[in-house]
């Protein structure tokens, strides 16, 4: 299955290919055209309502990482670029693999799938029902034109999955211009990319290519990461068409958890005590899961249209194509057993504008969706019994899923006189899942027969597979908003708003021995949020205050299974602020400060009504403070504060959180040549990138210590 939607994805890799390859020989001797003005001067932002809208018009808060910062960080990991916004936070793993947070604790597990709504264009990566933690390494973050995000849910314009934040990446309108750099670093790193354009007019046609090799931080720990992308625009008359293509094959030797102790196997010794153990470099850099692996491609096509039917009206059609397949070992697991899933799906996305009159216009929308997707799981180790659980040798589960999705939604904009803008948005989402199970229903062996305990005694198996079904989650979101204008660069605005989660595929189908057949609802939050917004050529800031609650939360407790109605609650205060004090300084503040935590009880798991949720910091900031001594150089200076958190739900174990500190920096040696680099943990600060407490014991990713990067980039 892997070699086949690889291949599918290296024949269309191939037009981008030779796209890029066709331009870079007709335009070698382009000169580097004058940058455009920054987006951030004309305040339109589209992720909010899938229209082009004035910032300070906006009823809900938005961050948004411009073009300008994204060439400057020269993103690797998704954390590099994603923690400089306000209220997100993503922790770094293994190689490519993270886990976020946006108003939110860093989840994790079962739960943590489908939480985010990661968008390239408006169009989600993956479908609903089959979302990964690790979703947002799809994304050409590096290459991106900017990166909208809305913290909170955002269901009653997207749906499904967009229950605590949206992250939605733009791609860069084709231009005649092109690039090619090259960034080397620590560990064997070596990251290329390029990109190429031409701008006719009615045609436009660029290509992206971003290739990294990276030899990992720890032992036997590196990857290989390919990601491709083509956009075509074409405008006629009333009519405007826009293509993008986006590939990603990513090829990665994993390195799990350090645990306090040794492992069991003798893996490192250390003389720090358990808490602190990220602190032993030496650790840190083992890596005592040689054996596990994750092998990912993915590709997206997607064609907007877009025609103006009259002076007041307006339809955009965008009909897409994606599949997405994965294979990597599940070495945090007893089993360490291979997984292996798989989905494509086409869909439609379709919205009609109307400006009835100066006051009021509607958008009407429906989205259509069918998704077929499959999963295995094998156990390669034998079988094995303890703590009453008994793990077999073989496959686990089989099945297969036909998802459909129909989503009609409605958006109204009323302005009601020059300062007060109403908005309302609702969107029912009917999604139907049809699942088939390949193997013997039940707790069996894959052949029906029964798992036997240390005795031989019969017994049932822990992997328990559902007979075929029919399940179909029906769900209503809505929005209701305002925004007053306070001044003609600062406006007071607030909103309401719902967010849902259908359950994931895997909710419902892979489950365990004790669980029920069928228990699973839909999860929910529901929002307010208050902010003020200003925007200005010195001072740009949002300050908002938030509260939501959520129920039917999703997660895997203490026994390892899973609950499906825990409730939570989320409140906090989020500050953005950018000041340039003159053309050559300028200051950046992000800085939150959240209580997430548990409103139920789970004694089994240590939850307590009113504990803090793990993983949650209540507080973290990054500050930048950028010079710029010449119109040829720049240099930043970046401080990453993370707060302390408590690692397990019954707030008895914690992480004390770090501070660090990014410098960075760009010459501009000519018209064509720039040299850029970075030093990252400038003060070699010994910290955890990601801490837990489970099954008796710390568990660490240790964070880097300082490392130099530096590159050289060429315009033509």
């Amino acid at each position: 299955m892997f070699r086949s939607y690889l291949s599918i994805f290296t024949s269309f890799a191939m037009l981008p290919l030779a796209s890029f390859t066709a331009l870079a020989a007709t335009d070698a001797a382009v000169k580097q055209a004058p940058p455009e003005k920054a987006k951030a001067q004309e305040n339109i932002v589209v992720t909010g309502s899938r229209q082009q809208s004035d910032l300070l018009t906006l009823s809900g808060n938005i961050d948004r990482i411009s073009s300008a910062d994204i060439a400057l960080v020269g993103a690797v990991h998704p954390s590099d670029i994603l923690n400089r916004a306000t209220g997100v936070h993503v922790q770094t793993n293994n190689g490519m693999e993270s886990l976020p947070s946006l108003r939110s604790p860093v989840l994790t597990g079962p739960g943590a799938a489908g939480a985010y709504l990661f968008l390239e264009d408006g169009i989600a990566t993956r479908a609903a029902g089959f979302a990964n933690n690790n979703g947002l390494s799809e994304l050409n973050i590096a290459q991106a034109g900017e990166v909208e995000i809305i913290r909170g849910p955002a269901s009653a314009v997207y749906g499904s999955n967009a229950v605590h934040g949206v992250i939605n990446v733009l791609s860069k309108a084709p231009s005649d211009e092109g690039e090619l750099a090259l960034l080397m670093g620590p560990n064997e790193r070596y990251q290329l990319q390029g990109s190429v354009g031409r701008d006719k007019g009615e045609h436009g046609i660029s290509a992206t290519m971003q290739a990294i090799n990276d030899g990992g931080y720890r032992d036997d720990s590196g990857f290989n990461l390919l990601k491709i992308g083509l956009r075509h625009d074409y405008a006629q008359g009333n009519a405007q068409f826009k293509t993008l293509v986006s590939g990603f094959v990513l090829d990665q030797d994993t390195a799990g958890f350090i645990k306090s102790g040794d492992n069991g196997d003798g893996c490192f010794q250390s003389d720090y005590a358990s808490e602190v153990l990220y602190k032993d470099r030496n650790a840190m850099e083992k890596n005592c899961d040689t054996d596990a692996y994750r092998k990912w491609s993915s590709l997206r096509i997607a064609t907007q249209w877009q025609r103006d039917l009259s002076d007041d009206t307006q339809l955009s059609v965008t009909p897409y194509f994606r599949v997405n397949q994965m294979e990597f070992r599940q070495h945090y697991l007893p089993s360490r057993a291979i997984e292996e899933n798989s989905h494509y799906s086409i869909g439609l996305v379709n919205n009609y504008h109307w400006q009835i009159d100066p006051q009021l216009s509607l958008v009407l929308g429906l989205d259509l969706e069918f998704t077929q997707g499959e999963l295995t799981q094998t156990q390669q180790k034998a079988d094995s019994f303890g703590f009453g659980k008994a793990r077999q040798q073989g496959l686990h589960y089989d099945y297969e899923v036909d998802a459909s999705l129909i989503a009609p939604y409605v958006q109204a904009d009323y302005r009601v006189n020059d300062r007060l803008n109403l908005t309302a948005s609702v969107r029912f989402d009917a999604t139907d899942y049809q699942y088939d199970n390949l193997l013997a229903d039940g707790t069996t062996k894959a052949d029906g027969s029964s798992c036997v305990n240390n005795n031989d005694e019969p017994v049932a198996c822990l992997y328990q597979r559902p007979s075929d079904s029919d399940e179909r989650f029906d769900n209503t979101s809505t929005k209701l908003g305002f925004n007053y204008r306070l001044a003609p660069e600062a406006s007071l605005f607030g909103a309401w708003s719902q967010g849902f989660r259908a359950p994931q595929t895997t909710d419902l189908y892979r489950i365990q021995q004790h669980q029920q057949v069928g228990e699973i609802s839909s999860e929910k939050i529901d929002s307010s949020e208050l902010g003020l917004r200003g925007v200005s050529d010195k001072l740009n800031y949002e300050i908002v205050l938030f509260f939501m609650e959520k129920e039917n939360f999703f997660f895997r407790d203490a026994r390892g299974l899973n609950v499906t109605d825990g409730e939570t609650s989320h409140r906090g205060v989020e500050l953005g602020l950018t000041y340039a004090f003159s053309e050559q300084f300028n200051l950046a503040i992000n800085y939150s400060h959240g209580r997430h935590q548990y409103e139920f009880d789970r004694e089994n798991s240590g939850v307590v009504k009113g504990n803090d949720i793990d993983t949650a910091p209540k507080q973290q900031g990054n500050v930048r403070f950028s010079w710029l001594p010449n119109k040829d150089t720049k240099l930043e200076l970046e401080w990453l504060q993370m707060g302390k958190y408590y690692l397990d739900p019954s707030n008895e174990h914690q992480y004390d959180g770090h501070d660090l500190l990014q410098l960075r920096g760009s010459m501009q040696l000519n018209q064509d040549v720039n040299l850029f680099a970075r030093v990252e943990n400038l003060t070699d600060e010994k910290y955890a990138s990601r801490a837990d407490f489970a099954f008796g014991s710390y568990r660490f990713f240790g964070g880097q210590p300082r490392a130099l990067h530096v590159g050289i980039s060429a315009t033509f």
